[in-house]
């Protein structure tokens, strides 16, 4: 793979990152991430990769968790961080360490994506 093709697929992963498929533009990284090992590729080319990656997985982390709490809340009124992983585990098939979990959940807060608080090992909606 040539650096222009390395552009031209780290620029289709972006457009789907910003379209929010994460899931296909891992897939694209990840056929690059095999390419940059292979090559030589520039140094700042080589940073973004990485960045979309770790910022692709996180997002795609947060797009589960956001689906998975949203139904939980409407049946409970709080879910403990270890329970949260098992389900996300059984129903999205996404299993986390658990400071990761924790971490897309403050995040998610951040965001104004989602309405509870931490508290302890629990979220509290």
């Amino acid at each position: 793979m040539d650096a222009n093709d390395f552009v031209r697929d780290l620029n289709d992963a972006k457009e789907l990152m910003r379209n929010e498929k994460y899931l296909d533009a891992l897939v694209i990284l990840n056929k690059l991430k095999e390419a940059d090992k292979a090559g030589n590729f520039d140094y700042n080319l080589t940073h973004k990769l990485y960045q979309f990656i770790s910022n692709s997985q996180s997002l795609y982390n947060q797009q589960r968790v956001l689906s998975v709490v949203k139904k939980i809340s409407q049946k409970q009124m709080s879910i403990s961080f270890i329970d949260l992983n098992e389900i996300l585990d059984k129903q999205e098939n996404v299993r986390l360490d658990e400071q990761v979990l924790r971490r897309e959940v403050e995040i998610l807060i951040l965001r104004s994506l989602l309405e509870c608080k931490i508290e302890g090992n629990d979220l509290v909606f």
